[in-house]
């Protein structure tokens, strides 16, 4: 009896996808370039969103993104697939993001000194609420991180804390931060209350 087209056990397109992409990861990780294009093509998308909500800036996420995948190619002969590739990709892009903040404060701080911080505070404070994204972008940057890698992205607060270096309860804490500036900046009431 021959089995017809209808009756063969074809991966469905997920499964497909998932081994074309560690296909992809394997050659990429040997040094192929257009590899390691195909990934970029695959999750440049994401990774820019990321980016963008953490970082509130259109040429700061572009430059993020870029920075993002710079270090990727690096370090892709390291990959262990000990997560999904895409989140070793976003764990990259927090760190780049979280580097930039850092390096950018200092410069901040030592061209404005205190006065600066003040400054940036009340520029957030002042900002429209014009949309969602919007009041996000001008959430204090702590606060910011952890609204959109645990209420947007659906990291855990564990995962949260050990991206970005906090405490779990630092994350709870900005988290719900976050969540109160928004409801403010929305004119919503906070949840449960």
């Amino acid at each position: 009896m021959q089995a017809s087209a209808a009756t063969i056990d074809f991966p469905d397109a997920a499964a497909r996808a998932v081994i074309e992409e560690r296909k992809a990861i394997a050659a990429a990780a040997g040094g192929s370039r257009p590899a390691f294009e195909r990934l970029y093509r695959l999750h440049a998308g994401r990774v820019h969103a990321l980016c963008m909500r953490l970082t509130g800036h259109r040429e700061t996420a572009e430059d993020c993104v870029q920075d993002t995948f710079i270090s990727a190619w690096r370090a892709l002969p390291r990959f262990e697939a000990r997560s999904a590739f895409a989140t070793w990709l976003h764990r990259i892009a927090v760190n780049t993001v979280m580097a930039r903040h850092r390096g950018l404060a200092r410069a901040f701080e030592t061209a404005a000194g205190e006065a600066g911080t003040a400054l940036e505070s009340q520029a957030a404070e002042d900002a429209p609420a014009l949309d969602l994204e919007a009041a996000i972008a001008a959430l204090p940057f702590g606060a910011r991180q952890v609204l959109v890698l645990v209420g947007i992205y659906g990291f855990s607060h564990e995962e949260t804390a050990d991206a970005l270096n906090i405490a779990v309860g630092t994350s709870k804490a900005q988290l719900h931060r976050a969540r109160q500036i928004l409801a403010a900046r929305l004119d919503l009431s906070p949840e449960g209350k």
